[in-house]
């Protein structure tokens, strides 16, 4: 058995790292019901977190509730749409009414669809802008006033790589992912005060469902391969594992930051 076999079998074996701090904590995901979100719900859920989650997809929502049936909080679905603010809001309010002030907030939701921008419309534009970046903001405000109640709060915005390795093909994606660093750091101090700690968590190319059906292909393999300083392809519990720490106590003194999981890519 080589080395790449055995360290395969442990990292199969393994289990996340339990956070205590994190039980009873109420925590909220944008986009939760499939990706990357999906497994925030679910890593979240297994650390006794009280999570709340929104999303289109009914169906994949109740999937994952009912995989999560036995956990001490069964975490509650709001479907929406994030491009409809109103509807967001309304979400955010029932879950601070139903089950407390938030305490941690996942800005994952997104959508990465490939374009030539030389086919770019107003619509487009303002589409890209309405998925990628606003629903983020007007949850942050949405959420605040209770962390500033609470003393504390985490809230984790997610980023890209791919801006920053340059790719052609999603420049309004990377438009609006990029500038999650500028929220992360301007509420980072402005919050800081309160003991609100702000970080961008950035994704390299992970291996969802949805990547790997759409969007990986022979020549998406080369580029891993060439661009990672690690063979193996990242996966979504590499990012909530990441977000778990980020969220817990015992990342108390870390904020305004850009944590990038890809493998070494950048």
């Amino acid at each position: 058995m080589g080395s790449g076999d055995v360290y395969k079998r442990q990292i199969m074996n393994s289990k996340p790292a339990t956070y205590l701090s994190l039980k009873n904590k109420v925590v909220f995901v944008l986009g939760g019901s499939s990706g990357i979100g999906a497994d925030f719900v679910e890593a979240f859920a297994k650390q006794g977190s009280k999570v709340a989650f929104v999303g289109r997809n009914e169906k994949l929502a109740n999937e994952l509730i009912e995989k999560l049936k036995n956990c001490s909080f069964i975490p509650k679905f709001y479907k929406c749409d994030i491009t409809n603010l109103k509807m967001l809001e309304a979400s955010i309010e029932d879950c601070i009414k139903s089950v407390g002030d938030i305490e941690i907030l996942l800005n994952n939701a997104a959508n990465d669809e490939r374009h030539d921008f030389k086919d770019m419309t107003h619509e487009y534009f303002d589409w890209e802008y309405q998925t990628n970046l606003r629903p983020h903001v007007f949850a942050i405000k949405a959420v605040i006033d209770g962390m500033i109640r609470l003393g504390s709060g985490s809230i984790i915005n997610l980023g890209s790589i791919g801006w920053m390795r340059k790719n052609e093909k999603t420049v309004l994606y990377g438009i609006f992912k990029s500038s999650m660093h500028g929220l992360t750091n301007g509420l980072a101090k402005r919050f800081g005060k309160n003991r609100i700690r702000v970080n961008t968590l950035v994704p390299g190319w992970t291996m969802t469902k949805k990547q790997i059906d759409q969007h990986l292909d022979d020549e998406g393999e080369k580029k891993i391969k060439e661009g990672q300083c690690l063979p193996d392809k990242v996966q979504p519990h590499d990012i909530s594992n990441a977000a778990l720490f980020l969220a817990s106590d015992e990342s108390k003194m870390i904020t305004a930051q850009s944590i990038i999981v890809d493998g070494g890519w950048i």
